[in-house]
């Protein structure tokens, strides 16, 4: 294809200083073909359609309870409190997320080769791939807070200098996902269309952003929009089930104030082809940790 990420020019700009027109994307969410990897054609064509795939049993209830074990060890690692790759929520200091954590756990930097895993990766985004970003996501019950509606394509590429949205994401479940207990939200088909936003980006917005995202975010009016072309679907399912969705999809995921938790474990793939520039609409790259700069092909 020609729409790879050789050209310099700036694609998508946003984090701008007043509202501009959505961008209809041009590049495709399915970039290989069904001889490529485990993804039937009929599978392929709902991706690209709706930007998002849901696999159940996805993983076994023995790898279920290993990377469990995985989210409990580090959260409770004494030698991590105070590393930048630990983030707590801004509210009660718990454990919100563990950046990077395939340096930190071994099952987990196994399960991101895993061929289940590495080959349907290749074959949505049709290269080699690199891990851009790895976490473990934790919920708990009555005091997980969510994020607002979203792309995550507009921050890596407005912070990281990702240049097109050739990068794929995989959310497996650790626990069970209910319609009620601050489950992911997605627009089916929204991947599509690319929303910039207004703003600078404050220096090292990171640092919050990773607590409470506030810049980057679409408009009230722009969701509104988005809703009314394509709808809200939700991931729902029990532990061991996987979500597969495009890095420009609109998603978003409300607090948790029930009982039951949250938990998951959260790989981001990104194309050999679509490497890191220099950011977009920021003054310096985010940290390594979040946004790697190795593009080393997995295998």
């Amino acid at each position: 294809m020609s729409m790879t990420a050789t050209t310099a020019e700036d694609l998508f700009p946003t984090r701008l200083a007043e509202p501009s027109d959505m961008i209809e994307r041009e590049q495709p969410a399915v970039w290989g073909s069904p001889a490529d990897g485990p993804f039937s054609a009929d599978e392929l064509g709902k991706h690209e359609e709706r930007g998002f795939t849901i696999l159940d049993d996805f993983i076994s209830s023995d790898e279920i309870q290993l990377y469990s074990d995985e989210l409990d060890r580090l959260a409770a690692d004494e030698s991590l409190k105070g590393d930048a790759r630990l983030i707590t929520e801004r509210a009660t200091g718990a454990v919100r997320s563990v950046f990077q954590v395939e340096s930190l756990s071994a099952p987990i930097a196994a399960l991101a080769r895993n061929p289940k895993v590495l080959d349907r990766a290749r074959q949505i985004l049709g290269s080699e791939v690199y891990l851009h970003q790895t976490r473990v996501n934790y919920m708990p019950g009555f005091k997980g807070t969510g994020f607002y509606w979203h792309s995550d394509f507009e921050t890596w590429h407005a912070e990281d200098g990702m240049p097109i949205p050739r990068a794929v994401s995989l959310s497996i479940a650790l626990t069970d996902n209910y319609p009620y207990n601050g489950g992911l939200m997605v627009m089916p088909g929204s991947h599509k269309t690319f929303v910039p936003s207004v703003g600078e980006t404050p220096d090292d917005n990171y640092k919050e952003s990773l607590k409470a995202q506030e810049a980057g975010v679409p408009s009230q009016e722009a969701v509104t929009e988005l809703a009314r072309r394509y709808g809200i679907d939700q991931f729902t399912g029990a532990a061991g089930s996987a979500l597969w969705f495009d890095s420009n999809i609109m998603h978003g995921s409300g607090s948790n104030i029930t009982p039951y938790p949250r938990s998951n474990v959260f790989l981001v793939f990104n194309s050999v082809e679509n490497t890191l520039r220099e950011p977009y609409a920021a003054k310096s790259p985010r940290p390594t940790h979040i946004a790697s700069r190795d593009f080393t092909p997995l295998g």
